[in-house]
């Protein structure tokens, strides 16, 4: 229901009689309307699905062959996105006409004879409905969008997290698929907070969830489940190329140092790894922590796969050579 950019909104007139299209003229104009013209319901529908649908439908009940229910069940079904009002051209209000407006999907009827200002009228407050129904479709999408991502780095939050991963155990269950998760954590994240202060750490974090994604695959999903913790669903993805993932995080994300504030930071994390064989999030979950505890166990720096005996940390990451003059903050 959102982005319209048309200049103007569009009108669908379902009728075939030309002399009522010329009598409402003045009424399509004053609300800016330009109609389009179809001689039956099934062409109405087609015109819900143009690239530029309506705003609003205006159907005869007089149009051969209309089944005003079937019309409508179809109209509003999801298929048809636009969501245009809809009003019934119609002699009288009958009592079906009325409980599909108490039901909400017919917006109106609009009498056949009544005066050009009375059409002008309801035109006008049939489309103020539709606006404000779109614009409470988008906060509601926009509240719904920040209901799911991290304030802070756009990524998934916890809660979201964890709905994402129950969803791809779905999908793992269903098609004996498999899943890695990769969790990672900042080390020593809290010195470089009481160093360069909350605010520049924010903006470290965002750099982190940055570098992270240009790795992802576009079905990967990262998330925020921590303060100084990212979380990786891999679908798709064997432990073995989980920690080859991880490797690469080691060395295009956090070897390179970061820029704040006019200095360079070299971060390092601990990555653990699980694998989900279709058993449930919160279990597999519990293991990446493990894996990743006994990463931390190890040292800097370190990979660390659930199940797997802990391995040597790697050799520190050459990050400067010996010639650069620029001043690095490491820990």
């Amino acid at each position: 229901m959102s982005g319209e950019h048309n200049p103007a909104p569009n009108l669908l007139l379902a009728c075939d009689q030309p002399d009522l299209l010329a009598r409402l003229e003045p009424a399509f104009l004053a609300a800016d309307l330009r109609p389009r013209i179809v001689l039956a319901s099934h062409a109405a529908l087609d015109g819900l699905m143009a690239p530029h649908p309506p705003h609003l439908v205006l159907v005869d009940e007089a149009l051969p062959g209309l089944e005003l229910g079937r019309f409508l069940a179809q109209a509003r079904a999801e298929e048809y996105p636009a969501r245009p009002a809809i009003a019934l051209i119609a002699d009288s209000v009958s009592p079906a006409a009325s409980d599909y407006i108490a039901t909400g999907v017919l917006d109106d009827v609009l009498l056949r004879q009544a005066e050009v200002a009375y059409w002008q009228l309801r035109i006008h407050l049939l489309l103020q409905a539709r606006r404000t129904l779109c614009e409470l479709e988008d906060l509601r999408e926009a509240a719904n969008r920040n209901a799911q991502f991290d304030r802070l780095t756009g990524v998934y939050n916890r809660e979201a997290m964890l709905s994402a991963l129950f969803r791809e155990t779905d999908r793992v269950q269903r098609m004996s698929g498999c899943l890695s998760l990769l969790l990672f954590d900042l080390d020593d994240f809290g010195h470089w907070n009481a160093r360069l202060g909350a605010d520049a750490c924010d903006v470290l974090l965002c750099q982190v969830a940055r570098r992270t994604v240009r790795l992802l695959r576009t079905y990967d999903i990262l998330g925020r489940p921590g303060k100084d913790e990212f979380l990786v669903a891999l679908p798709g993805c064997s432990p073995a190329n989980a920690q080859t993932l991880a490797e690469r995080l080691r060395l295009e994300v956090f070897a390179q140092p970061f820029r704040i504030d006019g200095e360079l930071v070299r971060l390092s994390a601990c990555f653990g790894i699980s694998s989900s064989q279709g058993r449930s999030p919160v279990v597999v979950l519990r293991e990446a922590e493990k894996a990743l505890s006994s990463a931390r166990e190890t040292g800097p720096e370190s990979i660390q796969v659930f199940g797997v005996p802990a391995q040597e940390p790697p050799a520190p990451v050459t990050f400067l050579s010996s010639e650069s003059g620029e001043k690095l903050l490491a820990w």
